[in-house]
């Protein structure tokens, strides 16, 4: 493994942007804190809970929009141009929404409107990262390549929410969101500067003769079901999001830095777990799916459990650890299966499905909070999460029993 990750960063497209994907990493991660605390300071009275899940699911949501609607005028494009175009349109809109806030005339339905536009293009930004590392990177390599990039991104809650939660207890949260505008700008800077790949234009040329993104889910089976499962395991977290810093705000009365650091325990285990990928590559993958699904509900008992502070940051920490190689094998089936020019399109299928699957479970959390209180939100999130994993397991290993009764009968 140490050679595959020694060639991965040796190639020279790859060891310039990941820099810069880095550094977004960490100011997205500040925002993990500071948009749900903006959130809940410019709320109504009595309204935090709905305006924190509309705000935490407006950063994510429209990228399904954007996926669909914006297809014809990106889809052509190289891996690198669209994490250029989606960086560029984050750091404008959420320059905005700093310099607004910091002059205290920011609403909350503005707010909604202006997280929502900055996500607009993260579904393609996102396959774009990935089909950059099918395009310049053998086969052999590409989990380890994606285990690289989803490290960075799940960096943004290492340093990043830590990082916040100290600003925040200095700076008011518009401070912190210009921060994190600063960073995609630098991403978008390094994104324009390198050319696309060689192979890049073969397969924008090839573009029209290719099935789209949604026909080639469809025609592969193994993919649309590993897709379905990841949806439903996105949307049962997706409350987490905005359960953790009610519960940590209102319910407990604690600072924004705990919540930094619930967040930052659980990228510790991101990215020890993220580097780890490559060895679980030759694993079945339904039972690496089945046993993070399960782990990581087991891991968030503690948080619905109790209010003890220690177990629920291990509980967060063993969480992360589970939760890491999850994107990096689940890509690279999707880099392996896919038409090479139908890769990005499929890669932002996949996001437009993905992405929204968690921020509707915000949008679920805003009521369910309101309703029963954040920590008996992370209780009942943690119970169905498990719940899940287990009928998943349960219908594979029926499923498995009925096709080798069915090829026991016709062998005999």
């Amino acid at each position: 493994m140490n050679g595959s990750y020694g060639r991965v960063l040796r190639q020279p497209a790859l060891r310039r942007i990941l820099p810069g994907m880095l550094v977004s990493a960490l100011g997205d991660g500040m925002s993990m804190v500071a948009v749900a605390w903006l959130a809940v300071q410019i709320a109504p009275a009595g309204q935090a809970g709905v305006w924190t899940g509309l705000a935490v699911a407006a950063y994510a949501l429209p990228a399904t929009l954007g996926a669909a609607l914006l297809a014809r005028f990106v889809r052509r494009f190289s891996g690198v141009r669209l994490v250029a175009v989606d960086a560029s349109l984050r750091a404008v809109v959420l320059g905005t929404i700093a310099v607004l806030a910091v002059a205290g005339v920011l609403g909350p339905a503005l707010y909604v409107v202006l997280l929502a536009v900055s996500s607009l293009l993260h579904a393609w930004g996102n396959a774009g990262a990935y089909t950059m590392v099918a395009e310049v990177l053998p086969e052999e390599d590409q989990v380890t390549g994606n285990a690289l990039v989803s490290t960075f991104t799940q960096a943004a809650v290492l340093v990043g929410p830590a990082l916040g939660g100290l600003l925040l207890a200095a700076v008011s949260p518009g401070w912190v969101i210009a921060a994190d505008a600063v960073s995609f700008a630098v991403l978008a800077a390094v994104s324009w500067t390198l050319a696309p790949s060689s192979t890049a234009p073969a397969a924008s040329r090839a573009a029209g003769a290719e099935p789209g993104g949604w026909r080639t889910l469809r025609s592969q089976p193994k993919l649309l079901g590993l897709l379905a499962v990841t949806c439903v395991f996105f949307f049962l977290y997706g409350p987490v999001e905005v359960a953790l810093p009610i519960h940590i705000a209102t319910e407990a009365h604690a600072p924004a830095s705990l919540l930094g650091l619930y967040w930052t325990v659980f990228g510790v285990g991101c990215t020890v777990g993220g580097l780890a990928a490559g060895f679980l590559r030759n694993h079945p993958l339904w039972l690496v799916v089945i046993s993070i699904i399960v782990g990581w509900g087991l891991a968030l008992l503690p948080l619905g459990l109790t209010d003890s502070v220690t177990p629920g940051l291990i509980g967060m920490a063993i969480g992360g650890l589970i939760y890491g190689p999850f994107t990096a094998i689940c890509t690279a089936l999707f880099q392996r299966l896919s038409p090479p020019s139908a890769l990005s399109r499929v890669l932002a299928a996949r996001s437009a499905l993905t992405i929204p699957s968690t921020a509707l479970g915000v949008l679920l959390g805003g009521p369910l909070v309101t309703a029963v209180g954040g920590r008996q939100t992370l209780l009942v999130s943690a119970i169905l999460t498990i719940g899940f994993g287990v009928a998943v397991a349960v219908t594979l290993a029926i499923a498995h029993s009925v096709g080798q009764r069915r090829e026991l009968a016709e062998a005999t």
